[in-house]
């Protein structure tokens, strides 16, 4: 069976979570503990590995940064994404 993901970009979400998050002035720390207050175990290691696309997210998560980032969920993918 084939993989969703075969590429090295494992998100749609990782530079707009970059983006929203450096506009909050924001660091990925900050960002990890809103996200625990939320419920949502993401450590600083893991929004840097979202960040640069290398880890996968899923769908609790996407929601909680859209929720601390004060996004719509949408805002967070990438249009370019599937674009060569």
């Amino acid at each position: 069976m084939a993989r969703i993901i075969d590429g090295c970009k494992m998100n749609m979400i990782g530079k707009q979570v970059k983006k929203f998050r450096k506009e909050r002035k924001m660091n990925q720390l900050t960002l990890s503990n809103k996200l625990e207050l939320m419920g949502v175990y993401v450590c600083r290691g893991s929004i840097s590995r979202i960040e640069d696309q290398s880890r996968t997210v899923t769908d609790i998560e996407l929601f909680a940064l859209a929720n601390v980032l004060r996004v719509d969920v949408n805002d967070l993918i990438d249009k370019e994404f599937f674009q060569a």
